[in-house]
């Protein structure tokens, strides 16, 4: 019987930040005068792949949840931001694996790691962002659902990125935001953190990354 491939949050938290810190080090030395800090959340999506995959991941963008690949058209069901998956592995594609050219060391979909990816600003180009707070408290109940109740997800987690003036406020509005999850029963475990200092162009001091393992309700 093959082991079951074994997922330490720790090792991936590391590879996004170690990414993150290069991209932020670039963007210096360019002088650019925006920073990632204001890319959109699905703008980071391909930076953070690349952070992953530099690390000896296998990485896929944009695929859809296991309960949901049964469904007749490609494009219909829920679908997870970045699938992981050991050693640059392929990961396994159910609906095609009889053809010749399948890789016979593809990884199963509930093998593979799933996260999901939350991006939220303190500030935005114009300013203060008057929703940051809501926007933490709210938006990520359904990502977090989504990789808890489908059955063939074992190993999944969320992604948050904090844009903050410093670290102490990041720290603070974490805390605030898992009493939250854990009030409404939401399955979280400790996070790994990691905190990516910024050249402050508009407010964000701190990039701070808190990497949540999601466990099955």
């Amino acid at each position: 019987m093959v082991d079951p491939i074994r997922w330490f949050i720790a090792d991936i938290a590391d590879a996004i930040s170690d990414g993150l810190r290069a991209h932020a080090a670039a963007q210096d030395a360019e002088q650019t005068v925006h920073g990632f800090d204001l890319d959109d959340e699905v703008d980071l999506h391909p930076l953070l792949a690349d952070a992953i995959a530099q690390a000896g991941f296998g990485v896929e963008r944009e695929q859809r949840y296991p309960s949901d690949r049964g469904k007749r058209k490609r494009s219909e069901g829920k679908r997870c931001d970045l699938v992981l998956t050991p050693e640059g592995r392929s990961l396994a594609e159910p609906d095609r694996d009889d053809t010749l050219f399948a890789p016979t060391d593809a990884v199963p979909l509930e093998e593979a790691f799933w996260l999901e990816v939350k991006t939220v600003s303190q500030f935005r180009e114009t300013g203060a962002n008057s929703t940051y707070a809501s926007q933490l408290l709210s938006t990520v109940k359904q990502d977090i659902t989504k990789l808890s109740r489908d059955d063939d997800v074992r190993h999944g987690g969320l992604l948050l990125l904090l844009f903050v003036a410093d670290a102490d406020i990041a720290h603070h509005d974490l805390r605030v935001w898992q009493d939250r999850c854990i009030e409404r029963g939401l399955p979280i475990g400790a996070p790994s953190e990691r905190h990516i200092q910024l050249t402050n162009r508009h407010g964000h001091g701190t990039c701070f990354l808190a990497l949540y393992p999601v466990h099955k309700l």
